[in-house]
């Protein structure tokens, strides 16, 4: 049985300062999770986290975002290469807000993954709707498009990914779909894995719209709901840890 993945997302949130104290206190009280948990930080602080967490850590290092190239003149760039250095074994990738505010392309998205994954990274990759799109009923529609850009170009290797389905509707808002509307999404995805690799149960799907300490348990109760894809709760020491105990 596959161990349940807690990702947190810092998003552009931290300071040298702030870090060290918000990693101390999950050091502090982690313990031997019986969960995966990953810390993806911004970019500026790799180097930091990746010292404040040591060797034998329960938390891997992440990163928020991948060049889709391989290098060269793309300033501003991080290539999957540059994060290998740093010990990055996790990457999100196609989250939402970068879709909107940079915005991303399925295939954009699809290349990212192609480039983590030569890397040895793992990408979380994002897929999910926005409220229009859901109460127009696009919801599987949406889905389902966004992530067989990401199957179709890297179909050999695709049961290395990590799925999180953020319904854009429920991200920093407060809201949360039900765990049983989060569950026939995750449902849908699946059978979208399982249709192209046949290792397709071995891929984690995390659920990624405002899961907290109150409600992570019961998300996480369903049966293809693999972790979460935290935010606001990732920068909260004993929310994070809270959540981690719930995905035991």
């Amino acid at each position: 049985m596959k161990k349940k993945l807690i990702a947190g997302n810092w998003k552009m949130n931290g300071s040298l300062a702030a870090n060290e104290a918000l990693v101390s206190a999950l050091l502090a009280g982690a313990g031997a999770p019986a969960c995966e948990a990953v810390l993806c930080v911004p970019s500026p602080y790799l180097a930091q986290v990746r010292g404040l967490l040591g060797a034998n850590s329960p938390f891997s290092l992440g990163a928020q975002d991948v060049s889709q190239h391989e290098n060269g003149a793309f300033t501003g760039d991080v290539s999957a290469t540059m994060l290998k250095d740093f010990g990055v074994r996790y990457v999100i990738v196609g989250h939402s807000e970068r879709r909107l505010h940079q915005a991303e392309s399925d295939t954009h998205v699809a290349i990212k993954v192609r480039r983590a994954l030569a890397e040895g990274i793992t990408p979380i990759v994002c897929v999910g709707e926005s409220l229009a799109e859901r109460e127009g009923g696009l919801t599987e529609l949406v889905v389902k498009r966004q992530l067989a850009a990401v199957i179709h170009l890297n179909g050999h290797c695709i049961s290395e990914i990590v799925v999180a389905y953020e319904p854009i509707w429920a991200i920093g808002t407060g809201k949360t779909a039900t765990p049983e509307q989060a569950q026939e999404v995750h449902a849908v995805l699946r059978g979208q894995l399982q249709a192209a690799s046949e290792h397709a149960d071995r891929i984690r799907i995390l659920y990624g719209g405002s899961m907290n300490a109150a409600n992570a348990a019961q998300l996480l109760s369903q049966p293809d709901i693999d972790g979460g894809l935290i935010g606001g709760a990732s920068l909260k020491a004993p929310d994070f840890l809270a959540i981690m105990g719930a995905a035991g």
